[in-house]
């Protein structure tokens, strides 16, 4: 099955056999009748599962092309399961570009039960390896970075977590599975806040998991039930819905963002444009290996890197929404220093490129026309 029929049909039965339903029931319940103590068809609680949401961890795992899919409240929930699976003692490294809530639950929950997280340049893969020790468990990448599109080599960073026997977790929530697979380049986790580009619709907030292991999907769904931080019913239907349109919204993302990207860059009064699909981008090859295409996420700072002048850009704009978040059907503004970053320490966001001046666009799938003159009436 070719990926843009997975996303309607990928891990759903045909027609749901009670009345035949097309799109999966919402299963609006908390509990389900035993005909005996412990006799039930298959359900029994709705934190270790419910139907509804069964049928959309079928769907993650179908379009990711992995065994096991799960789903949670939210990405940071998915995050905390997988970071739940280490002990005190164990290491983790990882890009030291990421959204900043990543870096939060990181810094601020895990390293004060004991873990310890090495934050480095992930650009060149040789550089994973330098921080591999006895410790070291797990290698947790985002590519393209969140803000700055930097692109991690995930084949790589695949063959250093095999021949150190460590687990490689992928943040696939930038690009979606339409554009790149990482299970199907070595990965042994791919992680979604499906809140972005999987819901598509800014009206839900939601994690994935999929993995391929049956004892790693084992462990992170005792996880996932006994801390339970499971999304309900209406969310995992508002997702399953979602999921049926992300290839062609996908394509929109794509189209809109290279011709914004090529805007951005002709621009008098743009000094810097971060995007994966210019040939000037550090590491567009390995972009081009990996992606099917280079998504509509975008990030540039304005010439003279002015605090105020970002903020007056972000504050001008019509159709361009200035909120958090990102992948929806609209178009969003961020300004990364005080919103989606604000979390890290200003020294540590600016080694990365994370400048007061940045700001951050997730271009949606109006028309690019409008889109362009949007932005040039707030630039000036």
């Amino acid at each position: 099955m070719k990926f843009n029929t997975k996303t309607i049909h990928g891990g759903q039965h045909d027609v749901d056999p009670a009345y035949g339903s097309v799109m999966p029931p919402i299963y609006q319940t908390s509990t389900y009748a035993q005909s005996t103590p412990g006799g039930h068809k298959g359900f029994e609680y709705s934190r270790s599962g419910n139907p509804t949401r069964a049928a959309l961890e079928r769907a993650f795992a179908s379009i990711e092309n992995g065994k096991h899919g799960l789903a949670f409240a939210s990405g940071l929930a998915a995050i905390d399961a997988v970071i739940k699976l280490l002990k005190p003692g164990d290491e983790v490294i990882s890009t030291n570009d990421l959204y900043g809530g990543t870096y939060r639950l990181f810094t601020k929950v895990f390293e004060q039960f004991g873990v310890k997280f090495h934050f480095i340049g992930m650009e060149n893969a040789d550089n994973v390896e330098k921080y591999v020790n006895d410790n070291t468990r797990l290698i947790w990448v985002e590519t393209p970075t969140n803000p700055m599109m930097n692109i991690i080599d995930i084949k790589a960073c695949a063959a250093v977590a095999q021949k150190h026997d460590l687990l490689l977790a992928v943040d696939n929530t930038f690009a979606t599975p339409y554009l790149q697979q990482p299970l199907d380049l070595g990965a042994d986790i791919v992680m979604h806040s499906a809140t972005k580009y999987l819901g598509g619709h800014s009206d839900v907030v939601m994690g994935a998991l999929v993995v391929n292991d049956d004892d790693l999907a084992e462990k992170l769904y005792f996880i996932q039930n006994a801390s339970g931080a499971v999304c309900g019913p209406q969310d995992s239907f508002l997702v399953l819905r979602g999921l049926k349109t992300l290839h062609v919204r996908m394509q929109r993302h794509c189209e809109n963002g290279k011709a914004i990207a090529e805007y951005l860059l002709d621009h008098p009064k743009i000094e810097k444009v971060y995007w994966p699909g210019f040939e000037s981008h550090p590491n567009h090859a390995i972009a081009r290996d990996q992606m099917r295409d280079f998504g509509g996420m975008i990030s540039f700072v304005t010439k003279g890197n002015n605090y105020d002048e970002a903020v007056r850009i972000v504050e001008n704009l019509k159709i361009f929404t200035l909120a958090e978040s990102l992948g929806g059907v609209e178009s969003l503004a961020g300004h990364p220093a005080s919103m989606t970053h604000a979390s890290i320490p200003k020294e540590e966001r600016e080694k990365t490129g994370v400048v007061d001046a940045l700001i951050r666009l997730s271009v949606g799938i109006e028309d690019v026309k409008d889109l362009i003159e949007d932005l040039e009436q707030a630039i000036g």
